[in-house]
């Protein structure tokens, strides 16, 4: 047996057999021309490898279903492909080039093939520029079988297994988290990233940190993986797999005792209530946070339906997210929480959120975190933005809906995304489709810039939301997606409690409801510290609710604040 030390990143035990994620393998093709000799053998490579794209996407097809509306968006992405290869009059135009020019058949292709998707996404027209993706990404396809790369498919992992990686984008978690994983161990990533926190929410033990484990251990080895002693054990032996086994029921038991919690409200010993609201990714998500007894969403992270829509990596055509699509998914959550609050975020992409969709281009930068995400994302992109505020108005008459804008730095764009709502209302009203115009607006205090204009930004925001995770990175300099710096990544920095501590009173003096949504808001640490602070608001994975709830019942609010002021004012 080995024994790998990582960093605990999302609690729980997991026992299976491994299966490591291989690295992927960057494509690089050179120019160069070639002999008349050696023409035909170029095209019959190339002939070649379209048939055997063309046969895999028909194979796959024939395993979608024809009446599943999960499956719909898939078959017709097939379809489309495989109608491409099929175009006689794309094939000849690459023929001709490839014959004119004598490149190398590999140049050809790609040249051909980005050319052609060039022209349809400047052509102004939206289902052509939708077809722009199709094009790159079939022929990317054909150039991988024609350059003997396979690029690994995160749909052919198999349930039960303990999954071994460098890394994995968010959009690869989401679609893991529909099938029975029973761990997954990086070497990357922080505690607080997005995969981890998509980790926590679907209940995966999660170890990071886990140096060239994924070289080290070979796939269907058994291995056990623990979440909260952060240990990976490679080939245990029958003793030390019925320990765990023991923990695992154990485990089972403890969550069973807490299913006492559910339906109760969340109070202190000496009677203070909280609200316990849910962070999602999902509309199927806002279905476990009302059976685990939430007070509602504090937070709905709308970008994960970009991520997992139609069930593709990111490594598959691009898509748009179409206002009715969202409108479908909002609708859902608004009416499945009964007139419980719903927080819905806009578009929190970029950093180390990547969206696959025609709507936004793939900016490369050299520091994403610090670059064009988030707000700013949407204000340089207002269509995307409107398009969501569309379908967040729309949906507004079907519950208790709040709209909360990422990443706020500035009084400005607070302003600018207002006069996008005043639009979106005008439109609206012009023509004739109902919504409610008194739906509360709130922003996110994330930015030590936000937290220290606290005190303005209130005059403007109906509400706030701290989010802790973006919050301590930005105030501390450390890429939580880093785990060389893991080990300074510290919530409990008295600079960001001081921050947190600004924005509370900033909320109280310009009375408006404060909330926290971040990783703080579900640890058993920070809940105790952040209560006694005078947080009565909380939002966490669905799954931390009753052991919220447990905690709390355990202090009075002076215990809590003499927590509090411990971490407060440590010199």
């Amino acid at each position: 047996m080995e024994v790998f030390l990582g960093i605990p990143a999302a609690d729980g035990i997991g026992i299976g057999t491994a299966f490591v994620i291989p690295e992927p393998v960057k494509r690089a093709i050179s120019q160069h021309h070639i002999k008349l000799d050696d023409l035909n053998k170029g095209w019959k490579r190339f002939e070649m490898a379209v048939q055997i794209v063309t046969c895999q996407l028909s194979e796959h097809l024939d395993t979608l279903s024809q009446t599943d509306e999960r499956d719909k968006i898939q078959r017709e992405v097939y379809e489309t492909y495989i109608l491409m290869l099929q175009d006689p009059i794309f094939v000849q135009e690459i023929h001709d080039f490839y014959e004119k020019e004598l490149f190398n058949i590999e140049y050809s292709v790609q040249f051909k093939a980005e050319e052609y998707a060039t022209k349809l996404r400047q052509s102004g027209n939206y289902y052509l520029s939708e077809r722009a993706q199709d094009i790159t990404d079939v022929f990317d396809r054909v150039l991988d079988e024609m350059l003997d790369i396979h690029p690994f498919d995160i749909n052919s992992v198999p349930d039960g297994v303990v999954i071994l990686a460098n890394s994995l984008s968010s959009a690869d978690t989401i679609i893991l988290s529909k099938r029975k994983i029973a761990g997954l161990g990086l070497t990357e990533g922080g505690v607080s990233s997005h995969v981890v926190i998509l980790a926590r929410n679907y209940g995966i033990p999660t170890v990071v940190g886990l140096d060239d484990i994924n070289k080290k251990v070979n796939n269907g080895e058994t291995v056990i993986i623990d979440g909260k002693s952060a240990e990976v054990l490679a080939s245990p032996d029958r003793d030390t797999i019925e320990e765990y086994k023991t923990k695992i029921f154990e485990n089972y038991q403890h969550k069973l005792s807490l299913r006492k919690f559910l339906g109760k409200p969340a109070v202190t010993k000496d009677g203070t209530l909280f609200k316990l609201m849910a962070n999602i990714g999902t509309p199927e998500e806002a279905a476990v946070a009302k059976a685990e007894g939430a007070d509602g969403i504090g937070l709905f992270r709308t970008e994960f339906l970009y991520m997992s829509q139609g069930g593709a990596s990111l490594n598959a055509a691009a898509r748009s997210f179409s206002e009715q699509n969202q409108f479908d998914a909002y609708k859902t959550v608004l009416e499945l929480m009964e007139g419980k609050p719903v927080t819905i975020r806009t578009l929190d992409a970029g950093g180390d959120k990547l969206i696959n969709s025609v709507d936004i281009p793939m900016i490369e930068e050299k520091n994403p975190l610090m670059g064009l995400r988030a707000i700013r994302l949407s204000l340089e992109y207002p269509n995307v933005l409107k398009t969501q505020l569309r379908a967040l108005y729309r949906a507004s008459v079907f519950g208790n809906l709040q709209i909360m804008f990422p990443l706020i730095t500035s009084l400005e764009q607070v302003v600018k995304c207002k006069q996008l709502i005043k639009e979106v209302q005008d439109e609206l009203d012009s023509e004739k489709i109902p919504y409610k115009k008194d739906v509360p607006v709130g922003i996110m205090i994330e930015t030590a810039a936000a937290a220290i204009i606290s005190d303005c930004l209130s005059k403007e925001s109906d509400f706030f939301s701290l989010g802790t995770n973006d919050l301590t990175q930005y105030t501390l300099g450390i890429d939580r997606e880093n785990p060389h710096v893991a080990d300074l990544y510290n919530e409990f920095s008295l600079a960001v409690l001081r921050l947190i501590e600004t924005t509370i009173t900033a909320a109280e003096n310009g009375g408006i409801p404060l909330s926290v949504c971040g990783e703080m808001a579900g640890a058993t640490d920070s809940v105790m510290v952040l209560a006694g602070m005078g947080i009565r608001n909380l939002s966490m994975s669905p799954k931390l609710i009753s052991n919220t709830k447990d905690v709390l019942s355990r202090f009075t609010i002076q215990e809590l604040e003499a927590i509090s002021a411990k971490h407060l004012h440590t010199l």
